[in-house]
């Protein structure tokens, strides 16, 4: 199943209109929550703003500063990643430039991994919407209006219907929602 999951505003953006995620400092609950996440996951595509911003989990020893940070740069680094972008020459750690299309790089990765696999950054995400790739979004959806910022959804050119199979609320606030492609909607690959 191809995943796209990230924190975002109530009013439904990932960053501020400065380029900020401030709003969505995870608690130690929501830290958690992101650490089982990406360890079930047999795969992640990401473009490269994402990829650069994640790369201090595999890079930075400041970053495994407690046993829970420890654990998830573990995750992370062992986690096969997939990297799109126009402007690297190379990339690092168990990550690989991709050379396919969105659509290619997604189909190699499910046929290839042992779990779901996610793609993250707006951009990227807004092109396996668009080529209906996308079968579940998982929402942390933080309590705060930002006003604008990066969309977490692109716009779409049809209905896209999911049905809710998870709202799993935590401490600071912060509530999950995972919504699941409904069949009749689901893309064919």
């Amino acid at each position: 199943m191809l995943v796209y999951s990230m924190t975002v505003s109530v009013d439904g953006f990932v960053t501020d209109r400065g380029g900020d995620i401030g709003f969505s400092t995870p608690s130690d609950e929501v830290f958690a929550a992101h650490h089982d996440e990406v360890a079930s996951l047999g795969a992640y595509l990401l473009g490269r703003r994402l990829y650069e911003a994640m790369l201090v989990w595999e890079t930075d020893p400041a970053f495994r500063r407690t046993a829970a940070h420890a654990a998830f740069a573990d995750v992370w680094c062992a986690l096969p990643k997939v990297v799109f972008s126009q402007t690297l020459g190379t990339v690092s750690g168990n990550a690989r430039l991709a050379t396919g299309s969105v659509a290619e790089e997604v189909d190699a990765a499910l046929a290839a991994a042992d779990g779901d696999v996610s793609i993250g950054g707006p951009d990227l995400a807004a092109q396996a919407f668009g080529l209906g790739l996308v079968d579940e979004l998982r929402v942390f959806r933080a309590p705060a209006v930002v006003g604008g910022g990066t969309p977490y959804l692109p716009p779409v050119g049809t209905t896209l219907a999911f049905d809710l199979v998870e709202a799993r609320p935590f401490d600071n606030g912060i509530v999950l929602e995972r919504y699941r492609r409904t069949g009749a909607g689901r893309a064919q690959r």
